[in-house]
């Protein structure tokens, strides 16, 4: 079995602080845990940034500073950025990020860009011409339906062919198991598979979706800060560890 990617998501839109102390907030603290996390094995990051009160942020003064300093202490670490709106941002503002920033590598959740379609197609078509990948997130089956009309119509490009599923929800709460992806499958076909999970079973999960041939594997705080024995994690680092460990011995 090929080793997926490992990808850390350190901290997300809506947690904070009083979440998990280590759950990085400012730039500082988002390049020491990326730092980190690469050391431990994660070969990507899906970066968020925040503004100065902590609330998720589609600045791109704040993502063009980040992502330089990225580039300095770990430079052969993959950024990915988000232009996740997390309720504040319209599908307008987040093709406006996208647009200004011209990122190597964004994700997009369909759900969310699919609020304004004519914007949606622009965006997709955006992101062809800047050379900006894109990873299209999926929640459940409406998701990839979303994904697969744009794709037959022509408005998102076949060569966009990247899906993450998330397993679980943020709202109702809901932990993924790893027999969420079955639901999914069917419909994923010929696209080329990440997948996060939310809660505990996170780690059961990753290792699941591996031997159902995911390419990478999203790990970290923005989805679960619990470790399989129901402990908190120190820190995303020894999330990425663990992770990393295992992949290698189920690998062998």
């Amino acid at each position: 079995m090929t080793v997926p990617m490992i990808m850390v998501a350190p901290n997300g839109a809506r947690r904070g602080k009083a979440d998990h102390a280590r759950l990085p907030l400012t730039l500082d603290e988002t390049i020491g845990e990326a730092l980190a996390c690469y050391n431990a094995g994660a070969a990507s990051l899906h970066l968020h940034v925040r503004d100065d009160a902590g609330r998720h942020s589609l600045d791109t003064g704040r993502y063009r500073e980040a992502l330089t300093e990225l580039a300095r202490v770990a430079p052969g670490m993959a950024v990915q950025i988000t232009t996740e709106a997390a309720g504040l941002y319209s599908p307008a503002q987040q093709f406006d990020c996208l647009h200004r920033l011209r990122p190597d590598w964004a994700s997009v959740a369909l759900r969310e860009i699919a609020r304004d379609p004519l914007i949606a197609a622009r965006l997709y078509a955006r992101a062809a011409d800047q050379g900006t990948r894109i990873q299209h997130i999926v929640y459940d089956r409406a998701d990839l339906e979303i994904l697969l009309r744009g794709r037959a119509d022509g408005s998102i490009p076949l060569h966009q062919d990247e899906v993450i599923c998330v397993l679980g929800a943020y709202d109702p709460p809901r932990a993924g198991a790893p027999g969420d992806l079955e639901a999914l499958r069917p419909r994923i076909a010929g696209l080329r598979l990440a997948v996060c999970a939310f809660g505990p079973a996170e780690q059961d999960c990753l290792l699941s979706a591996a031997r159902h041939g995911a390419e990478i594997l999203r790990v970290g705080f923005e989805n679960n800060l619990l470790s399989p024995d129901g402990s908190l994690w120190p820190n995303n680092a020894a999330a990425v560890a663990s992770l990393r460990c295992h992949l290698e011995r189920q690998a062998a």
